[in-house]
């Protein structure tokens, strides 16, 4: 097994299958090599992304709520989750009916007062990789403020000249790379595009509780960036 969810045993089977779709798919020259570091890296991402499955539809379940279809997320909501719980909500509709069914509070800190206008803009490309990334590819996230990014990356691009690739900085996503040049102040954010990055905030601490709570994982298959096992570490 790869671990259990609510003391339920959660088979090997769904990760040994992945991980063979991923070598017999069309990125399979992208993939680590078997064996390696890396390698065994992928394998505790797919676990889990199993497990968090696991544990949602169980919790749905529970609920009563039925599952739900829907498009992948894009960028900016997959990044605001982390990969994991991304990859677990683009791929099970029973992870999707616990994000739909999940309602945030918006904080007060969001809201801007009458007539204010939104926080500055800026042109953000960023690349979030599961390691220690060895090109700068980068993906355009349109005009966003920096706000919306995780914190370290944020946080380094506030400070650095504009239009300055900075990282690789790691946080508990990954590995963020990223530049950021001005593009004006935003209007004060609908309360729609509010609402839905306070659910996603929401459902990712959710996600925390229950997995604390409720998920046993197995010795070899521990987080990716659990600082404990072998395979945290990077080669300079």
């Amino acid at each position: 097994m790869i671990g259990t969810v609510n003391g339920r045993p959660v088979s090997r089977e769904p990760l040994d299958r992945r991980l063979a779709e991923l070598r017999d798919g069309p990125l399979s020259a992208a993939l680590p090599a078997p064996g390696s570091s890396e390698d065994r890296q992928l394998a505790r991402w797919l676990t889990q992304v199993i497990l968090t499955e696991a544990l949602c539809e169980d919790e749905a379940l529970r609920l009563g709520l039925a599952p739900v279809e829907a498009p992948p997320l894009d960028r900016l909501a997959a990044v605001e989750l982390g990969s994991i719980n991304a990859a677990a909500c683009n791929g099970s509709p029973w992870v999707r009916a616990l994000y739909e069914h999940v309602e945030g509070e918006i904080p007060a800190a969001w809201v801007s007062p009458a007539g204010d206008s939104g926080p500055p803009l800026f042109r953000v490309r960023h690349g979030l990789h599961d390691e220690l990334p060895s090109d700068t590819a980068l993906e355009d996230l349109g005009e966003i403020p920096l706000s919306t990014l995780p914190a370290a990356i944020a946080e380094a691009l506030a400070h650095a000249p504009y239009g300055t690739l900075v990282g690789p900085i790691q946080d508990h996503l990954g590995w963020h790379v990223a530049t950021a040049t001005p593009a004006g102040r935003a209007e004060a954010p609908p309360a729609g595009r509010l609402e839905a990055a306070a659910r996603r905030r929401a459902f990712a601490l959710l996600l925390d509780r229950l997995r604390a709570e409720r998920v046993e994982l197995v010795h070899g298959l521990e987080h990716p960036g659990d600082p404990r096992q072998p395979d945290n570490h990077h080669k300079h």
